[in-house]
């Protein structure tokens, strides 16, 4: 029902196609009745006039079943597409609400099936579960009404044989289809998932010789997909041969009864052969809809999947009467900020102060889990806090909209996406309008210009799936030309130097404290190297600030930086 309502404005649309449905099937069963009959009577060798408007009626049938058939699918399909294209892009929008805090219980594999298959499933209820079913009703009772008016038995027969053929024979096809149904879309999602991780690890896979498991896996959820599809069919096929079944021994009682009609002398064989072929013509109605009940089951399972997206909740509130957005510079505290993931999880974030003010560099170092990437998705609107305060330019940072938030805190977040286009592609995904001296300008400043100049398509070299084409260092100068370009008040720098060789990390780290000088800079690392240039050092553990102050006073002091430092690569 809610995949339905999408399609309220397509509604006329969806109108017109059953009533162009039923027309061109009223037609093909007109078309057999007045064939019928001008057989039967040309038999008699009538005068030409006599059967000159059945000649005119069998040509108006023949042009128009094909002309409202046209019509129908082209209505259907138009009113289907329509809301597909509406239901993919308010799933997209979904996910970038989500991510990445909210997207934590889906895989990405399967989230691409469920914008691509799911809603390609689901739209499969406008073009078969609502035309197919009105026209089977509109033309099975036409065709009933004119078998009763000439034979008020065989009316009843063909009644009784369609109700069975388009109801019962549906809901038993259904019922037959039931575990594929519902397992089917899942199973497609598995598998995608699947194939996505194990793509995306296939160096590793290969160096550890671990390839062969993989495709096991992969291949045994294509063998549960195979079967379903198997047992699909076969309900497919239970449905077809038990409608034809119905279709003959109703044609059959039908014939019997208009037989015996004629010989106890009720008409005469012109309206047996009307009434017999109509009886014949009128299943061609209720034929599709076996295979519309089955469909219609997949779009239920495909629709609930896609409303699991829509329906999953905010990572982030946002404020009902948003704050005007903030102007740079900015100043960014948090006191005694808490963060939790789950309900009733563990904090990641419990009790930390922040001071971010303008041309003030903090770095924030800490083990794994120690909540330093938390306090970036805190300060970016991608989770809100559990307790404490945060405040941007004075004001509580929940009362402005994520998106004026982001415009002003921004930079180069953990393992950033290379996209699968060109260099400049991917610049100005900060910048969609800048121009190619600003590309330029930007990547200069990242140190990254030398190289582009020295690629034989400069800007316009495609970087790759993920970046694949170019080196790491290469990447991680890309993103922070992208975050350059932005040109964030608030700077943060997750991780930046993450993959990189001791040089080549040390020179990196060297290019963004000289970048970021004069700047509010937020820069999170495990590695503390030039570290001694920055104004203050948060030490975290466990969620929880257990030691601050300069590179010198933290080493004299010893504990947990001290013991990092030591232990630096």
């Amino acid at each position: 029902m809610r995949t339905l309502r999408l399609g309220r404005m397509v509604r006329g649309r969806l109108l017109l196609a059953a009533a162009a449905g039923a027309a061109a099937t009223g037609c093909a069963v007109a078309l057999l009745a007045v064939s019928g009959f001008l057989l039967a009577r040309a038999s008699q060798h009538p005068s030409i006039v006599a059967i000159s408007g059945a000649v005119v009626a069998v040509r108006a049938f023949s042009v128009g079943r094909g002309v409202f058939r046209y019509g129908e699918r082209l209505a259907s399909h138009d009113a289907a597409f329509r809301v597909l294209a509406d239901t993919r892009v308010a799933v997209f929008r979904r996910l970038a609400r989500l991510a990445p805090a909210g997207l934590a219980e889906f895989w990405s594999g399967d989230l691409l099936t469920r914008l691509i298959c799911d809603v390609d499933s689901a739209q499969d209820l406008f073009i078969r579960g609502i035309a197919p079913p009105l026209t089977a009703a509109l033309v099975g009772a036409g065709a009933v009404t004119v078998c009763l008016l000439i034979l008020v038995p065989a009316g009843g027969v063909l009644a009784a044989g369609l109700l069975l053929a388009g109801a019962a024979v549906p809901a038993v096809a259904a019922v037959a289809d039931r575990a594929s149904r519902r397992r089917t879309s899942p199973a497609r999602g598995e598998l995608a998932a699947g194939l996505a991780n194990m793509l995306a690890g296939a160096a590793d896979l290969h160096a550890f010789g671990a390839e062969d498991a993989s495709l096991a896996r992969i291949t045994a959820r294509d063998g549960e997909l195979t079967g379903l599809a198997r047992r699909s069919a076969a309900a497919t096929g239970l449905g077809t041969g038990l409608t034809a079944l119905l279709s003959g021994l109703t044609v059959w009682g039908v014939l019997v009864l208009g037989v015996a009609a004629v010989g106890a002398g009720a008409f005469s064989r012109v309206p047996l052969a009307v009434l017999t072929l109509t009886a014949l013509a009128a299943f061609e109605a209720v034929s599709p809809l076996t295979g519309a009940a089955l469909q219609i089951g997949q779009a239920r399972t495909a629709a609930r999947r896609v409303f699991a997206v829509l329906d999953t909740p905010d990572p982030v509130r946002e404020p009902d009467n948003p704050l005007p957005p903030p102007s740079p510079p900015v100043t960014v505290t948090l006191r005694g900020a808490r963060v939790r993931y789950l309900p009733d999880g563990p904090f990641a974030l419990d009790g930390v102060d922040l001071d971010l003010e303008p041309g003030r560099r903090v770095a924030l170092v800490g083990p794994n889990g120690a909540g330093k990437s938390t306090v970036a998705a805190l300060l970016m609107r991608f989770v809100d806090l559990a307790g404490g305060t945060a405040t941007l330019c004075g004001r509580d940072l929940a009362r402005y909209a994520a998106d004026d938030v982001r415009r002003v805190i921004g930079g180069c977040l953990q393992d950033p996406h290379i996209f699968d286009t060109t260099i400049a592609g991917n610049l100005r995904l900060a910048s969609p309008d800048a121009s190619d001296d600003d590309l330029a300008a930007a990547a200069a400043r990242a140190r990254l210009l030398p190289w582009i100049d020295s690629l034989p398509d400069g800007l316009h070299t495609l970087a790759g799936a993920h970046g694949a084409a170019i080196s790491g260092g290469e990447r991680q100068r890309l993103a922070l030309a992208r975050a350059l370009l932005a040109d964030p008040a608030l700077m943060i720098l997750d991780e930046p130097t993450a993959g990189l060789d001791p040089d080549a990390r040390r020179a990196l780290t060297a290019d963004l404290l000289d970048l970021t000088a004069g700047r509010a800079t937020l820069l999170i690392t495990h590695q503390l190297d030039g570290l001694d240039q920055v104004d203050e050092i948060v030490v975290l553990q466990a969620g929880r600030v257990v030691q601050r102050g300069t590179h010198s006073e933290l080493l004299l002091a010893g504990g947990l930086y001290r013991w990092m430092w030591d232990r630096r690569t």
